[in-house]
């Protein structure tokens, strides 16, 4: 009985020891992936959820802070770990952004331009056409003249 149970505490260790090996490695092989993209002018992720542009980062050493541009002339200084992954563009991403392009709108309502309805015939979704400040501008004084 004794000797199973010290059996099977072995086989726990073992797999225990293979499995932390297993997840040291996939680790290493992320940071390393990591440092590698992460190079001036790319996008990145941080840890508090900010999108921004790397401007210098130094994957020897970590300590040193990592600038990263948040918008057109705001630098930040973050910890260089504090960089959570380099985003890449999807391809789902650019597919709708085509999609979306290539949808035709027709203005149905004369009286309420804002709102436009364009239906594609393949997948029933409705999409808003947005209006431009003059077109706002110009619906408003007519809103005013009636």
């Amino acid at each position: 009985m004794e000797i199973i149970l010290f059996g099977l505490l072995a086989v726990m260790l073992v797999f225990m020891f293979m499995n932390t090996r297993k997840r040291q490695k996939q680790m290493k092989e992320q940071q390393e992936e990591k440092a590698s993209k992460t190079v001036p002018g790319a996008k990145v992720l941080l840890q508090g959820g900010l999108y921004g542009t790397v401007v210098s980062y130094d994957p020897v050493d970590l300590d040193k802070p990592a600038e990263i541009e948040l918008a057109p002339g705001v630098i930040i200084e973050v910890h260089s770990q504090s960089i959570l992954r380099v985003v890449e563009p999807t391809e789902a991403a650019d597919s709708y952004a085509e999609d979306a392009a290539a949808d035709a709108v027709e203005i149905v309502d004369e009286e309420h331009p804002e709102v436009t309805p364009a239906k594609d015939a393949n997948d029933g979704i409705e999409t808003i056409q947005v209006e431009t400040p003059e077109e706002t501008k110009a619906r408003l004084e007519r809103n005013d003249d009636n």
